[in-house]
């Protein structure tokens, strides 16, 4: 990808210095994402909250692993929302850290931050890319009551077959496929979205399985990208076990659509929040 230049390169400039100056963080740089200077120059960029470590060591992330994170930041939402109303974006992508050490999972503290960001600024829409919560029901139901979200997001990341050498072991694609059907169950006016990477050793027709199951939630949104390794393959990342080809992304969009995906993102270098306010627009027109 080439490096942006003159004005697009002041914008990534900007970018970088409004993460910065609010003392915040993005999973484009924790999660060494391959598609940083491309989305920081158009400026946009997807926030961590919650802190910059997590409670999970899945084998496919970068983003650091401590049993006891730093105590949650107060001024956080407040932060977050000058940091969203500086660079002028009109979709607004959040994600989370796992924060198994709280009680709720840090729902209160997730929700709390997309209102700061919404009663700044009511014209942005907000799309939320949360944790499992650990299963906790009582706490995803307080995160989605009356919550002003355009897009509730959660990945089910591999699949299911894959799991136990993926994902830290207290994920699963089970898990995840229920917060994504309770998900709409409470908040049938919210588009739900969950992504899938392949490359780990799955098969073309379990993607197509997964994905049929994801319907099964009633998931809108869908994004499928090729796992790469964040760092040399060992015991703590997993190797890329193939890489498939862009005419096998093209064939899966087909599929996921013909499935009856509201929008897809499907592609080598695609991740879950790749161009997130064009799929929501895409979603927008098809609903």
């Amino acid at each position: 990808m080439n490096l942006p230049i003159g004005s697009q390169l002041t914008v990534l400039n900007s970018t970088q210095g409004t993460i910065v100056e609010h003392g915040l963080h993005t999973v484009c740089e924790e999660a060494r994402c391959p598609n940083l200077n491309d989305c920081w120059s158009r400026g946009t960029a997807t926030f961590m909250i919650a802190g910059k470590a997590c409670t999970r060591g899945c084998r496919f992330c970068s983003v650091e692993t401590v049993r006891r994170p730093a105590p949650l930041d107060e001024n956080e939402p407040q932060e977050l929302a000058a940091a969203v109303e500086r660079m002028g974006v009109t979709h607004a992508v959040i994600t989370v850290v796992n924060r198994d050490d709280l009680p709720d999972g840090g729902a209160d503290h997730y929700k709390r931050c997309v209102e700061a960001v919404h009663e700044r600024l009511p014209q942005v829409t907000i799309e939320l890319l949360t944790s499992d919560l650990a299963g906790n029901e009582a706490a995803l139901n307080h995160l989605l009551a009356g919550i002003p979200l355009a897009v509730f997001a959660h990945n089910v990341e591999c699949v299911p077959r894959l799991d136990r050498e993926v994902r830290d072991p207290r994920a699963s694609f089970l898990l995840s496929l229920r917060v994504l059907r309770r998900a709409k169950e409470l908040r049938p006016d919210l588009l739900t979205k969950s992504s899938i990477m392949v490359g780990l050793g799955e098969t073309d027709d379990e993607v197509v399985e997964a994905m049929r199951q994801l319907r099964t939630a009633h998931v809108d949104l869908l994004t499928l990208g090729q796992y790469l390794a964040p760092g040399r393959a060992g015991d703590r990342y997993l190797p890329v076990d193939r890489y498939v080809a862009p005419e096998k992304f093209e064939a899966w969009a087909v599929d996921a659509r013909n499935l009856g995906f509201r929008a897809v993102a499907s592609g080598p270098l695609v991740r879950s929040s790749f161009r997130a306010g064009l799929l929501l627009s895409e979603a927008r027109r098809r609903w």
